[in-house]
């Protein structure tokens, strides 16, 4: 059974709208930074689901980045770079939306939040068989 290239499209386009959410965000509104922090692990989660159904590999219900990483590299060689860099977003899923735990990213932190879903926008990218420059939700544009 192959996945439909719409359901790969749907969760790319979930992911740009995070990520387009929390460019929008550094531009226009810098004191969200949890809520930019959230977007971009979201957006990561997201690609990173992505890639894991377009090869077939079940998954549960999770957050962890590390996790999915993990399962995913059963299917795609993945650079432990990759995982130093999604590390740095992986407490940004669950924790950061309660009220008891605060925090307020630097300029830089905010920034290499960014950079971060958008390394990972690339690595799906290169693994996908169709342009999804081309979709409409690109938040790069």
């Amino acid at each position: 059974m192959n996945v439909s290239e719409e359901r790969l499209r749907d969760w790319i386009e979930k992911a740009d709208h995070d990520l387009g959410t929390a460019i929008i965000i550094n531009k226009y509104i810098k004191e969200y930074s949890d809520t930019l922090a959230f977007h971009c692990q979201q957006a990561v989660e997201k690609y990173i689901k992505c890639l894991l159904e377009k090869h077939l590999i079940t998954f549960k219900k999770s957050h962890d980045l590390r996790y999915l990483l993990d399962i995913l590299n059963d299917a795609i060689k993945i650079d432990v770079s990759l995982y130093e860099k999604i590390i740095k977003l992986n407490a940004f899923g669950v924790e950061i939306r309660y009220p008891d735990i605060k925090i307020e990213l630097t300029e830089i932190q905010r920034n290499e939040a960014i950079i971060i879903a958008k390394e990972i926008r690339e690595f799906l990218k290169k693994n996908i068989e169709f342009d999804i420059d081309k979709m409409t939700s690109n938040p790069l544009d």
